[in-house]
Formats: structure tokens, sequence, C-alpha cells
């Protein structure tokens, strides 16, 4: 078992992911945020407000969606697995950031320009977006993931 501490501010994303290896069990510690689940398949799964005090168990696989409220949102997250390994959608780290532009402009039928900032658009940040047109937040400031 592996345990992470996440803590969002206020209107931050966490980048979407999934959990290569491991079920979730997360759990509301502070705070509330929109939580979007979607199955292997891309069915939606779950779609609510995760609040202080609740739990939702997320499968291997799955795809995990999480903005804070006005509040902002901290979490643990237990997994079955002391190694998890993850991957998110956009960052740094991202499934696109290794993926040819032509490639990603081909398959989203987008073009080579857009296909150039989805794949580069977020490289300063790892796993925690900064709320789109706001002025206040800085690099590094959105939040923060702990393991």
């Amino acid at each position: 078992m592996s345990a992470v501490r996440v803590d969002l501010y206020q209107d931050a994303i966490m980048s979407p992911f999934w959990n290569f290896n491991a079920h979730s069990a997360m759990y509301g510690i502070r705070g509330s945020a929109r939580v979007q689940v979607a199955s292997d398949n891309g069915t939606t799964v779950f779609d609510d407000v995760l609040r202080a005090g609740q739990l939702l168990i997320v499968p291997q696989g799955y795809l995990v969606a999480t903005k804070a409220q006005g509040e902002g949102f901290q979490y643990i997250a237990f997994e079955t697995n002391p190694d998890t390994m993850v991957s998110h959608v956009a960052g740094k780290n991202s499934v696109l950031s290794d993926l040819p532009a032509a490639v990603i402009a081909s398959s989203y039928a987008i073009s080579m320009e857009e296909a150039a900032e989805l794949k580069n658009g977020r490289k300063h940040e790892l796993a925690v977006l900064t709320p789109a047109g706001s002025g206040s937040y800085q690099q590094g400031q959105a939040g923060s993931a702990q393991q």
C-alpha cells in the first residue's frame, strides 16, 4: 500500500490521471472539489462534488479529473500498490508530451499550431494546473502533491 496527499488551492485543477497498477481510495480532508471519473472504455462513472469526510473508490485504469471549489480541497489517496505508477494527461510528465505534434494534430483533427499548444502549453506544471486567466497564481503555487 501507499498514500498520496494532495492540497489544491481555490479553483486549481489536478491534471487528469490514471493509475496503471493500483486501485485508489480518495478521502476528502478539507474543502470540496468536483471530481469526474471515467472507466477504461470512456464511460463517466462518477461526476459529483467530493467533500471533506467523504470517500471515493477509484478502480485501477480509471481516469480521474479533480477541480477544487472556492475553498480549495485537500485529500489523501490510499493506493493498493506500494509502487503505484501514475500517468497524467497534461503537464510536464503527460502522455502527450512524448508524442509528435503531427500525431496529435491528426488524432484530434486540429491544426499543427493547436497541437503544439496542447503538447507544450503546460510544460512548466507537473500535475496541478493553475486556473485560466488568474494573474494571482504563479508557477508552483496552484497546489501541491506529495508522495
